[in-house]
This record gives C-alpha cells, sequence and structure tokens, in this order.
C-alpha cells in the first residue's frame, strides 16, 4: 500500500522529535556526567567501597563535581578509585582533602564526599591521589541497632522478671513493698533518724559555744592569744634556746675531754693505759701495807721493852681516868639543860 504525502510528513516529525529527544538525553546524561566539559582525573585508595559503582557522583563540600570513573582492585585490602573532575574546581581542592563513601540519602545511591581540612595547602593537580577515611555507613548502623534492639528486648524481659518478684513481694524490693510491719520499721527508723539530727544540731550548737567561749581572755586559749603573754612565752623560749645552746657548749667540752682520754693525753688515761705504771703503784701499796705492819709489831716489841714500859702505863692509866670522867660530866651538863 503506497503511503500517503501526509503520513510520511508525520513519519518524518516522529524521526525529527525522537533524534531531538535522543541527542538532548545524550546531552544531559553526558553532561551530569562530565562528558562534555574539561575535565581531569583525581584517585583516592580505599579499604571497601561499600558498593560504590562506576557513574556515582563525586561531591566537593556538598556540591557534585564529577563522577566516578574507574574502580580497580590493587589487592584484597586496597582499591583503587579513579574520579573524574570538572577542572574549575581543582583550584578549590586542596591536596590535603579527604576523600570518604557516603550515601545519598539514608538508603541512596553510594557517593564520594571528598571534605577538605582547616589547614591550608596548595591545589591539587591533574592525577593526584588524596587521602581517604572510612565513615561508618548506613549497614554498620543497622546492625549496632539490630544488636541494641536484642539487647533492648533482654532487658525488658528481665525487668518484667523483677516486676513480677516485687509484685508477689519477693526479694528485698518486694518485701519492703509488701510487708506492712517492715514498713514500720523504716518508719521508725527514719523517725529515730530525724531525732538524731537534732540531738546532732544541738551538739554542734554546744561546741560552737564552747568555742566562743575558748575566744575569750578569761580562759587557757585566751591567755595564750594575750599579745603580754606571748611575748613572756616568747622570752622564755628563748631563754630556753640559750640554755640548750649552753648545754651544747659543755657537752661538746665534755667530748672533747673523753676524746683526750680515748687519744691517750691527760694523766688518767696515763693511769688507764699504762700497765707497768699501775704494777708500781700495787707493788708500792704492798710495800706499805708490810712497812704498817712491821711498824705495829716494833710498837709491841716497844711496849715490852724495860725503858718504855713506864710510859706505856702511863699513858694506860692516863685513859682510864679520862673515861672515868668523862660520864660525870656529861650528867652535870644534862643537869644544868634541866
Amino acid at each position: 500500500m503506497e503511503k500517503t504525502t501526509g503520513q510520511k510528513i508525520q513519519l518524518g516529525l516522529f524521526v525529527i522529535i525522537g533524534l531531538l529527544l535522543f541527542v538532548l538525553a545524550v546531552y544531559f546524561i553526558g553532561d551530569k556526567q562530565k562528558m562534555f566539559g574539561k575535565t581531569s582525573h583525581l584517585t583516592a585508595v580505599f579499604t571497601n567501597v561499600n558498593g560504590l559503582q562506576l557513574g556515582n557522583n563525586v561531591r566537593y563540600s556538598g556540591v557534585n563535581v564529577g563522577t566516578v570513573r574507574d574502580i580497580e582492585m590493587i589487592n584484597d585490602t586496597t582499591i583503587k578509585v579513579v574520579m573524574l573532575i570538572d577542572k574549575t574546581i581543582f583550584s578549590y581542592i586542596k591536596n590535603n582533602a579527604v576523600a570518604a563513601i557516603g550515601s545519598d540519602g539514608l538508603v541512596g545511591n553510594r557517593i564520594i564526599n571528598i571534605m577538605p581540612e582547616k589547614e591550608d595547602s596548595p591545589s591539587v593537580q591533574a592525577g593526584d591521589e588524596i587521602r581517604s577515611i572510612k565513615k561508618i555507613n548506613p549497614d554498620d548502623m543497622l546492625n549496632t541497632l539490630d544488636i541494641t534492639n536484642k539487647n533492648a528486648a533482654l532487658l525488658t524481659i528481665d525487668l518484667l522478671k523483677i516486676t513480677n518478684q516485687i509484685n508477689k513481694g519477693k526479694g528485698t524490693i518486694g518485701l519492703l513493698i509488701k510487708d506492712s510491719i517492715v514498713a514500720n520499721e523504716i518508719k521508725t527508723t527514719i523517725s529515730n533518724l530525724k531525732q538524731t539530727s537534732k540531738g546532732t544540731d544541738k551538739l554542734i550548737h554546744k561546741v560552737n559555744q564552747i568555742l566562743m567561749d575558748l575566744d575569750q581572755k578569761n580562759n587557757l586559749i585566751g591567755i595564750l592569744r594575750d599579745t603580754v603573754v606571748a611575748h613572756k612565752i616568747k622570752h622564755t623560749i628563748i631563754n630556753i634556746n640559750q640554755l640548750a645552746t649552753k648545754t651544747n657548749t659543755i657537752a661538746q667540752h665534755l667530748d672533747a675531754t673523753l676524746l683526750n682520754i680515748n687519744e691517750g693525753k691527760g694523766v688518767i688515761n696515763y693511769l688507764s693505759n699504762n700497765p707497768k705504771l699501775v704494777q708500781k703503784i700495787d707493788s708500792t701499796m704492798t710495800n706499805l701495807n708490810h712497812a704498817s705492819f712491821n711498824l705495829n709489831e716494833d710498837l709491841e716489841a716497844l711496849k715490852c721493852n724495860f725503858f718504855f714500859r713506864g710510859y706505856f702505863k702511863k699513858q694506860e692509866r692516863a685513859k682510864l681516868k679520862a673515861q672515868k670522867t668523862k660520864p660525870q660530866e656529861t650528867s652535870t651538863e644534862m643537869d644544868k639543860k634541866y
């Protein structure tokens, strides 16, 4: 069947409109992927890309500045990511910036966030590698929340058990709540504590009064606080210190004397440390004893001698006469006293 002119025109318009839509789609997609602008590469190394895919966005301070161009596995713990970045942004990105993998929203697509540091630094160049950090991803947060929910469930079960035991009057808390006797005892104890507190307040008041009384001058502490008494005490302490100084001087002289004796100086040390002299003195004393004994024998012999016998008898008669007259004199003196 031969097509009419109107159908051909409609087909041409459809093809033109479809081609325009295709061109616009390619343009917008290419512009979004930075395919038509001036771009350069930046790289970053991660240990885990957390589901990052080619074409995902790259943001700098929250602004889309490029896309992920390539993801290369270096080893089991190192993954190299190549980013296609708009050249006009390079002057703003410093070489101390850090890259982290995040998500677009809570559960959106993975993106790379480039975050600036506060310290000033030179700008990056094409092909540079920037540092990377690992941030907490939503999966880790969900895992933590799951563990927290499980722990909360276990805690709720334990709290229910404790509450049931308290309601049944079991355990210390249940006994305190359910037992009226224990409650009365606690009430009595609290009352006693209040009375004790009042007594303590009175005691503290008395102590304060005693301290105020001690501050007066009519007691020992008040006397000690008197400047005149303090001056006298100070003078007494000075005299004691002077006496102690003199005592130390005497002790030093005594130490020096003892030291001289120990070092062989002086008569005492000479007598104590010279054995020959001691022997001579001992021999002399022995000779003196012998001489005294011999002298006594000579005197006894003289008493028996004819020439001296009369003299000694005369001495004995004088002694006897003196002994007889002495008691009489004593009695006469006593009579005079009375």
